[in-house]
C-alpha cells in the first residue's frame, strides 16, 4: 500500500484518509491522533450540550458556523458529535463521498434524506423491490403531502425512463434487492438520471462499499441500514446517508429539525463495528458463493437467487460493477408453507429472525416472518412464494453452515 500524501495530523480528524485499501480507510479514517488522553480509541463524548467560556466564545462560534466554516466546536447534541462525527467521516470516505451523515436507523436515513429533497408537488420514480417499510414511506406517506411516486419494475430501464416526468425528482433504488438479490445497472441508472437532470438515491445495505461504490459510476446519494453490515453485530440500529457535500448539507439541515440522529453510544459501537467490516465481507461472499452453489446442486432445492451464480438474472451486471455478492442467499425448497418452516426449524447455527449482516447467520422465511398479514394469492402476487427461505450468512465456517444446510435438507426431502 502506498500513501499518496502526508495524512496524518496531529490536530485535525483524517476526514480524507489517502490509503487505497478499504481496511485501513475502515480503521483509519476520521480518526484523530490526538485523543484525549493519549487514548487509542476515539472516545464516547456523551454529552448533550457542550459550555462556552464566555458570551465572546458563544458569538465566534455563532459567526463562524453561520460563515459554514468547519471547525471542532459544537453546540448541542442534535447539531453534532465528535464521536458521530468520526464515524461519519469514515463512512464518507469507504464510500468516496464528500460527506456522510448518521441516523438513528436506517429508516430514520432514508425518509429524513427524501424529506429534505422531495416537497408537495414533486414526484418520485422507485423500483418495485424497495425493503417494505421504504414503499410504504413512498407510496403511502408522502402522498399524503403532494409527493407522487411512480413504481417500476425492477431491470426495466426503459419505464424507468418513461416514469420520469417534468416534476420528478428522485430515482430511488436498490443493489442488491431483498430478498431475491437484483442487481441494479448503476452506470446505466446514474447516466439515465443525468440526462434528464434527475437525483439518484441508492440503498446499498446488502452491497456495502466493500462490494460497490456506486458514487463511482455517478450516484448521486448512498443510503445504509448501518444496523447491518457497517456494524456488523447485531447490537446496534443505525442509518447513513452518504453523497455529495451540497445535498448532504441540505439533509443536515433537515435532520436538525426532525432529530433522528444518532447517539455516541450506538457511533461508538458502529466506528468498532466499521474497522472489521473489509475482513467480514470478503469472508461472507466466499461463504456465499459456496453455499449458493451447494444449494443449486442440491435435489430438494427449487431454485437458489444468488448473484454470483450464471443462473441469476443480473450475474453479468453483478460481475461487471461488483466486486463480490455479498453474504446472503434466497432459495426455495420442494414443499409449501409448513415443510419449509420445518426445515428452517432443522437448522441448528442459524437464528430463525429478520436482518442480517452480522457475526452470526440468520435465516428467515419471509412468507411468515415479513409478509404473514397477506394471504397465499397476494404473496404469490408480489413473488413471496411460501416455500422461499432467505439466509443471511455470518462469518461461521461455510463448510460447518453447508453440512447443517445438509442435514435439515435431509430431513425436509
Amino acid at each position: 500500500m502506498t500513501l499518496t500524501e502526508p495524512v496524518i495530523s496531529k490536530t485535525q480528524p483524517q476526514t480524507r484518509f489517502q490509503a487505497a485499501g478499504d481496511s485501513t480507510r475502515a480503521v483509519h479514517a476520521g480518526a484523530r491522533r490526538d485523543k484525549p488522553f493519549h487514548a487509542l480509541i476515539d472516545p464516547i463524548v456523551q454529552t448533550a450540550t457542550y459550555a462556552f467560556d464566555s458570551l465572546e466564545d458563544i458569538q465566534d462560534f455563532l459567526e463562524r458556523h453561520d460563515a459554514g466554516e468547519k471547525f471542532d466546536r459544537y453546540e448541542y447534541g442534535r447539531y453534532g458529535n465528535p464521536t458521530v462525527e468520526a464515524v461519519a467521516e469514515r463512512i464518507a470516505a469507504l464510500e468516496g463521498a464528500d460527506e456522510a451523515l448518521l441516523f438513528s436507523s436506517g429508516m430514520a436515513a432514508v425518509t429524513t434524506a427524501l424529506l429534505a429533497l422531495l416537497g408537495a408537488g414533486t414526484h418520485m420514480v422507485i423500483t418495485d423491490d424497495l425493503y417494505r417499510r421504504t414503499r410504504e414511506f413512498t407510496n403511502d406517506f408522502l402522498l399524503r403531502y403532494g409527493v407522487g411516486c411512480s413504481v417500476v419494475p425492477m431491470g426495466d430501464y426503459a419505464a424507468l425512463e418513461s416514469a420520469i416526468r417534468p416534476e420528478t425528482r428522485v430515482i430511488l433504488s436498490e443493489t442488491p434487492t431483498n430478498p431475491y438479490l437484483r442487481v441494479l445497472d448503476v452506470e446505466r441508472v446514474a447516466a439515465l438520471a443525468r440526462r434528464r437532470g434527475v437525483l439518484t438515491m441508492l440503498d446499498t445495505t446488502f452491497a456495502t462499499p466493500v462490494n460497490l461504490r456506486p458514487m463511482e459510476y455517478g450516484i448521486d446519494l448512498i443510503v445504509h441500514s448501518a444496523t447491518k453490515y457497517l456494524g456488523g453485530h447485531h447490537d446496534l440500529l443505525a442509518g447513513a446517508v452518504a453523497g455529495r457535500a451540497d445535498l448532504v448539507k441540505q439533509i443536515a439541515d433537515c435532520t436538525a429539525t426532525l432529530g433522528g440522529v444518532l447517539s455516541p453510544q450506538n457511533a461508538y459501537l458502529l466506528g468498532r463495528g466499521l474497522k472489521s467490516l473489509a475482513l467480514r465481507v470478503r469472508h461472507q461472499n466466499a461463504s456465499g458463493q459456496q453455499v449458493a452453489e451447494y444449494l443449486e446442486g442440491h435435489p430438494v432445492v427449487e431454485r437458489v437467487w444468488y448473484p454470483g451464480l450464471a443462473s441469476h438474472p443480473d450475474h453479468a451486471v453483478a460481475q461487471a460493477q461488483m466486486k463480490g455478492f455479498g453474504g446472503v442467499v434466497s432459495f426455495t425448497v420442494r414443499g409449501g408453507l409448513e415443510s419449509t418452516a420445518r426445515f428452517i426449524d432443522r437448522l441448528q447455527i442459524p437464528y430463525t429472525t429478520p436482518s442480517l449482516g452480522g457475526t452470526e447467520s440468520l435465516v428467515v422465511q419471509p412468507a411468515l416472518m415479513s409478509y404473514h398479514h397477506l394471504s397465499a394469492a397476494e404473496r404469490a402476487a408480489i413473488g413471496i412464494e411460501d416455500n422461499l427461505v432467505r439466509f443471511a450468512l455470518g462469518i461461521e465456517d461455510p463448510a460447518d453452515i453447508i453440512a447443517d444446510l445438509e442435514q435439515a435438507l435431509a430431513g425436509a426431502a
